[in-house]
C-alpha cells in the first residue's frame, strides 16, 4: 500500500491511548527488521529517517526501499524525516518522496523556531505532507550533534501553545527532560509539564530519546497525550552486539550475511518488545 497518513495514525493513537513507534532506518537489515516486526504484530510504524543516515544510505536508495516496504505491507506505513534541519532539506525530501516531515527549529529563539517552522507547514500542507515540530532543547547525541544535558531546556507551556496555534503543526515534540542517545541514570521526565502541554495544544504529543526511558514513565507519558514515541540507539546497540558477538566467537566468518541476519532479529525482539510496550500491536 501506499505511506499512511502521519497525522491519521497518530490521531488514532492519541484517541485510543497507544503510541505509534518511529524506529530509525540506518540501513536494509533495519528496514527489513522493522517491517517484519509490524507485520507480525499488525502495528502501524513509522520509518524515521535522519539526515546522517539519509546521506549515508543515498536520499534516493532511502526512499525507494521505504517505498518497496510500503507497497508490500499490509500496515499502516510512514517515511518520516527525522530533525530536519532546514528549509531546504525539507523540500530536498519531500521531491525525494518522504511522505511526513519533522522540522527541528527548536534551537532557535521562540520567534525563529515559529518561522522557520511555519514556513515548513506551509510548504507542506499544500502538498498534503504532516508536519511535527519540537520546542525546548533534548539533550544527547542526534547524528554529530551533540547537547550537554545541563544546556538541554524544557518546553514552556504557553510557548507550546504559539507554536501550534501560529505554525499549524500536526504534532509536537515538547523537550520533558528525555535524550537523545542511552541514559547514564535514570531520566527525570516532567510529566506536569507534558499534561499541561497536552491540555493546551490538543495534539499528538512526540517523546524522543525513547531508549532506555523506564516502562512505567512510557506508559504515563502516553496517559498523558504522547502519540508517537522515537526509538534508536536501542536497536543500534542489539544489531552491533550481536555482530560483535559472532565475529567474536568465529574469526573465520566472512560472509555478511552470517551475521547481518541475525543482527536483523536482534532488532525485531527490541521492536517487537516496544510495539507491545507502546501499545500499537494489533491495531492495524
Amino acid at each position: 500500500m501506499a505511506f499512511a497518513s502521519f497525522k491519521e495514525v497518530l490521531t488514532d493513537g492519541l484517541k485510543k491511548g497507544y503510541a505509534v513507534g518511529q524506529f530509525n532506518m540506518n540501513n536494509l537489515e533495519f528496514l527489513q527488521a522493522i517491517i517484519e516486526t509490524a507485520e507480525e504484530e499488525r502495528s502501524p510504524v513509522i520509518l524515521g529517517v535522519s539526515e546522517g543516515a539519509m546521506k549515508y544510505m543515498n536520499i534516493e536508495y532511502t526512499v525507494a526501499m521505504a517505498k518497496a516496504a510500503a507497497a508490500k505491507a499490509s500496515v499502516p506505513v510512514i517515511l518520516h524525516l527525522d530533525h530536519g534541519s532546514s528549509y531546504e532539506v525539507v523540500l530536498k525530501c519531500i521531491r525525494a518522496g518522504f511522505s511526513s516531515i519533522m522540522i527541528d527549529a527548536s534551537h532557535y529563539p521562540l520567534e525563529e523556531n515559529i518561522a522557520k517552522t511555519k514556513q515548513v507547514v506551509h510548504a507542506c500542507h499544500t502538498l498534503g505532507i504532516d508536519v511535527e515540530g519540537e520546542l525546548g532543547t533534548i539533550g544527547g547525541v542526534e547524528d554529530d550533534i551533540s547537547v550537554d544535558e545541563k544546556d538541554a531546556t524544557l518546553a514552556r507551556p504557553e510557548e507550546a501553545l504559539r507554536l501550534v496555534q501560529e505554525t499549524g503543526i500536526d504534532a509536537l515534540a515538547p523537550a520533558i527532560g528525555s535524550a537523545h542517545g542511552m541514559y547514564k541514570g535514570d531520566p527525570e521526565l516532567d510529566f506536569d509539564r507534558l499534561a499541561k502541554i497536552r491540555d493546551l495544544t490538543g495534539i499528538p504529543m512526540v517523546l524522543h530519546g525513547g531508549s532506555g526511558i523506564p516502562d512505567e514513565d512510557i506508559r504515563k507519558a502516553i496517559s498523558l497525550g504522547v502519540s508517537k514515541i522515537n526509538v534508536n540507539t536501542e536497536n543500534q546497540v542489539a544489531f552491533t552486539n550481536k555482530v560483535r558477538e559472532i565475529l567474536g566467537k568465529d574469526a573465520n566468518v566472512y560472509d555478511p550475511r552470517k551475521y547481518l541476519g541475525p543482527a536483523r532479529e536482534a532488532i525485531k525482539e527490541v521492536v517487537r518488545e516496544k510495539m507491545r510496550l507502546f501499545g500499537s500491536n494489533n491495531r492495524a
